[in-house]
């Protein structure tokens, strides 16, 4: 009998020397993830705002939540809350230990894991460092953590943690999130039954999601409130009101994206930040939702046209594209910003990430140039047919450019070729002005990878929208350049501020830019322009349109804001007969113009005369000069064949 009592002695000693070991193990091992519940840090969604602070998109990585803190959390919710997982949360020590006893009974009685009894602290611990594993190990792990850690935060504290990291079910994470996300609320303006449904949530997520079961999650909210009613926190009135609210549930997409081509913009601007997604950032852009949904409208709009057009194409449907820009011509401000005509079928942005050839938009650049070489507008070039042969590998070759319509006019005054778009006029005009310089000025007003060749001269090369838009301020802002901007300023969780500048550069006079905006003006009036026209408001622009009508452009303006518009297929093919510049994108433009002064009645109607220019009639035609491109005879010019 001794020696069974030692050997028992021995074995209690071992078992007890040996527990402590294992609990010891246990408790070093829980060190690490004490921190990650102390030092706690979730990943946060990032918002995307336009110039009025209207939500354009939510941003996350794996997980949509935005952080609440302890203050800003409803007491109402709290007691909610605690009333239905953890009525005891503000006695206990991190574990309920006649809550555990409870469910140890239960689970005897069921013969298998039925309830857990685990407290707030305990399921907080579960969710953010341990499994879900329902072993001893991991379970001893966790009390001995809720101990610990309750020494270390308070009671708030865990809350907070708790409430942030838990997940409420359609992509929710954090009680604010589901707030937001389920009600469209801040928390403090949730209804109590609203709460009931949202405190609800963490124990069955899928199963009590008010978007996919909308009965039973009013089911569970109201066993909510009858617990809340028992233990005397809420009045019998609050409860049979409780019980009768039917609450609006929102079935929102997460990110509710309203701008997916500005959005995608955004993130390759700001693909620096690594922690874009997941910092909490709140970043303001420049676009404003009134404009931008217009000039998606816009750019729908002049599709369908091209589309009623060519009817019996049936390959134009599939790969017809578009893209639509809008500046604020003094800050350079990016108001709209439109990739394509369907996000859904194509996420490429030809706004900012497509080159295509720009056709006879580069004529004001190359006529500005003329103008500050001392030509006015009313200097007479020869719109006639020319020649020039070259080699290509020594092969010889020759260029005869065209007309529009292959008419000629004779000699022209430079604002008329402009305001009509002569192509051979304008050849001329480079040869007189000297295609060194004008080359030259080409590089300087933006323009990249430009052949050398008298082919730039009908916009022979390619550039995006974006760029376009960039270049053509200077004449929207008469000679000024300001680079365009899509953000304004960058928020982070403290608080900080980054604000965005622009460069400015002055490319050119205010004078000299306004004889150029004089004659952009007549191309929208009586020109290659005419269908971008409304009334009551001056506008300017220019029409750009390539060989075969593979591209079409219209970039204008108003005496405030600038527009550029393209049309084209994504394989480079021609869009049809006739889809020019004035025919395909002018009318997107005009009907964009049309709804804003709706909208913006007080936008500016009339362009300025900058001080330093004067205007007269000259034969005919009214023509403005300064004393840099004074009004200067017509001169006659002998143009012999020359070789190029």
């Amino acid at each position: 009998m001794k020696n069974i009592l030692r050997i028992l002695s021995v074995f209690c000693v071992v078992a007890v020397i040996g527990g402590i070991i294992f609990v010891a193990q246990v408790y070093s091992e829980i060190r690490n993830d004490t921190d990650k519940i102390v030092n706690y840090k979730p990943p946060v969604a990032t918002q995307i705002f336009d110039r009025q602070d209207r939500l354009i998109a939510n941003l996350f990585d794996k997980e949509f939540r935005f952080y609440a803190t302890f203050e800003e959390i409803p007491p109402r919710l709290i007691e909610a809350l605690l009333a239905i997982e953890d009525t005891l949360f503000f006695e206990h020590v991190g574990v309920n230990l006649d809550a555990i006893m409870r469910a140890m009974i239960k689970n005897i009685q069921n013969v298998r894991y039925a309830e857990g009894g685990s407290t707030i602290t305990q399921q907080l611990i579960k969710n953010v460092a341990l499994t879900r594993d329902k072993t001893i190990e991991r379970k001893l792990k966790e009390v001995l953590l809720a101990l610990r850690l309750e020494t270390i935060l308070s009671k708030e504290e865990i809350l907070e943690r708790y409430l942030n990291h838990t997940y409420f079910g359609h992509g929710f994470y954090g009680i604010k999130t589901a707030a937001g996300g389920y009600f469209r609320k801040s928390m403090d303006a949730l209804t109590l039954k609203e709460i009931a449904i949202l405190v609800s949530l963490p124990r069955a997520p899928s199963f009590y999601d008010p978007t996919r079961n909308y009965e039973f999650a009013l089911g569970r909210a109201n066993s909510v409130l009858q617990r809340m009613n028992e233990l005397g926190w809420i009045s019998q009135e609050a409860l049979q009101d409780g019980l009768q609210e039917r609450p609006k549930v929102y079935d929102d997409t997460l990110t509710q994206n309203v701008a997916p081509y500005v959005v995608d913009e955004v993130q390759r601007q700001l693909a620096g930040l690594q922690d874009l997604k997941t910092a909490g950032y709140k970043i303001y852009l420049n676009i404003d939702l009134d404009y931008q949904e217009i000039a998606q409208e816009s750019l729908y709009f002049g599709y369908e046209q091209i589309l009623a057009r060519h009817k019996d194409d049936e390959s134009l449907k599939e790969k017809l594209n578009g893209a639509f820009i809008v500046l604020e011509s003094k800050t350079g401000k990016i108001l709209a910003l439109v990739g394509g005509v369907d996000y859904q079928k194509s996420n490429f942005s030809r706004a900012t990430q497509s080159k295509r050839q720009i056709g006879s938009s580069v004529k004001p650049f190359l006529y500005l140039s003329a103008i500050n070489s001392g030509l006015s507008q009313n200097y007479q070039i020869p719109d006639i047919a020319r020649t020039y042969e070259y080699r290509v590998g020594g092969e010889r070759k020759k260029w005869q450019p065209k007309n529009y319509g292959s008419s000629l006019s004779g000699f022209v005054s430079l604002k008329t070729a402009l305001t009509k778009s002569l192509n051979l006029a304008t050849i001329n005009l480079v040869e007189e002005v000297g295609f060194d310089r004008i080359y030259n000025e080409i590089l300087r007003y933006g323009f990249m990878n430009v052949p050398k060749d008298l082919s730039i001269a009908l916009g022979s090369f390619g550039a995006s929208p974006i760029e376009m838009a960039k270049n053509f301020m200077v004449f929207s802002n008469y000679g000024k350049i300001v680079d365009p901007m899509l953000v304004h300023s960058i928020v982070d969780e403290r608080g900080d501020v980054m604000y965005f500048t622009p460069e400015e550069y002055v490319l050119t006079e205010e004078k000299q830019s306004f004889l150029i905006v004089d004659i952009l003006r007549s191309v929208v009036n009586s020109g290659t322009g005419r269908r971008a026209h409304v009334d009551g408001i001056e506008l300017a622009g220019k029409t750009g349109t390539t060989n075969d009508n593979v591209d079409a452009w219209f970039c204008g303006f108003s005496p405030s804001l600038e527009a550029i518009v393209w049309y084209g297929k994504d394989d480079n093919t021609p869009m049809g007969n006739s889809e020019t510049g004035g025919v395909a994108p002018a009318p997107s433009f005009s009907y964009f113009f049309n709804k804003i002064i709706e909208i913006d009645p007080g936008l500016e109607r009339k362009f300025k005369v900058p001080e330093g220019v004067r205007s007269q009639k000259v034969e005919n035609e009214q023509v403005y000069y300064t004393d840099k491109s004074p009004i200067k005879p017509p001169a006659r010019v002998n143009y012999d064949e020359i070789v190029f």
